[in-house]
């Protein structure tokens, strides 16, 4: 009974498994499933890279067609940026002479009596008594009796011929009033600055232009004349050039005229300095000279240099003496 039992149980087992499935048999189905898985997400991945790198090598090509349709274009665009340059260079060259032709026609047409001469210049020359009989002599180099028009300012009389060839002599106003406090220079240079609106002063008729110069100033008329016909005597002027010493230009200004060198101020613009002038000259006492005491007026009055290569300052050593010409 108890083999058959056995059996029995055996046997009963044996269709278990076999109706409700092997265990193994139940588990190695997922187990197959999960490589089929992986490949298909492999092959998925795969295409979807392969679809993207098309896509992007057709994007590459057409980005390099673009390209080389755009190079043409840029060397086009350098060569009209090129063209366009030098045709402007051009224009320009051909408008300048276009207004110079215009301007020497002007001058043509105008009546002699309009055109600025000698006679519109009225010179105003800063000296001294001390060194007159030596400087007079720079003066009558180019100074012409009959045909100019000016004044040699003194700080004292001397004694003058009336055959010498020479500009009027005049002795400056009193200055005393003035306060001067720059040890390094004289007080001198507040009657030189002050000339421009003394000869202004003086009430001559038919003036454009008061030139202002040193007794050691050489001018040559001619070359003034067509200097200052370039300009508007109706408008403010103050016209002159720095200092051909780079020191001298450092230590003073890159802005101001040398009156070494002569300078020149339109008639509207001297009658604006002579209402302002001695309230100016009291606000910069510090100033060292004449012409560092213009600038700073002509500063107040809005008005600044115009510079021309027509004026030159000449430093012939470190000390300020100077040779000029213009």
């Amino acid at each position: 009974m108890k083999g058959n039992g056995k059996d029995s149980e055996k046997l009963l087992w044996d269709q278990m498994r076999s109706s409700s499935g092997n265990p193994i048999a139940v588990s190695a189905a997922p187990a197959r499933a999960l490589p089929k898985l992986m490949v298909w997400l492999i092959l998925f991945i795969s295409l979807t890279y392969i679809v993207y790198t098309l896509k992007l090598l057709s994007t590459s090509r057409a980005c390099h067609q673009d390209d080389s349709f755009d190079h043409p274009y840029r060397r086009l665009s350098s060569s009209s940026s090129l063209i366009s340059n030098i045709t402007l260079a051009a224009a320009e060259v051909n408008l300048n002479h276009t207004v110079g032709v215009i301007q020497q026609e002007e001058n043509r047409r105008t009546p002699q009596h309009q055109r600025t001469g000698l006679q519109h210049i009225v010179f105003g020359i800063a000296a001294s008594a001390r060194l007159w009989e030596q400087r007079k002599n720079y003066i009558k180099i180019w100074w012409r009796p009959k045909e100019m028009r000016g004044i040699v300012w003194l700080d004292n009389p001397v004694k003058s011929h009336k055959d010498e060839g020479l500009p009027p002599l005049k002795i400056s106003g009193d200055t005393s009033r003035f306060s001067y406090k720059n040890r390094q220079g004289h007080r001198s240079a507040i009657r030189i600055s002050r000339i421009v609106s003394e000869t202004l002063r003086l009430g001559m008729k038919d003036v454009r232009w008061f030139v202002m110069g040193d007794d050691d100033t050489v001018f040559i008329p001619e070359n003034l004349v067509r200097v200052l016909s370039k300009y508007d005597h109706n408008q403010f002027y103050y016209i002159g050039s720095l200092s051909e010493s780079h020191l001298q230009n450092i230590y003073f200004s890159y802005g101001m005229a040398y009156g070494g060198g002569g300078f020149a101020i339109s008639y509207p613009l001297a009658k604006e300095l002579e209402k302002m002038q001695d309230r100016c000259i009291q606000r910069y006492p510090g100033l060292y000279g004449s012409d560092d005491r213009m600038q700073a007026c002509m500063a107040e009055l809005g008005v600044p240099l115009t510079k021309d290569l027509g004026f030159h300052q000449v430093c012939l050593c470190f000390s300020f003496p100077f040779f000029t010409t213009i």
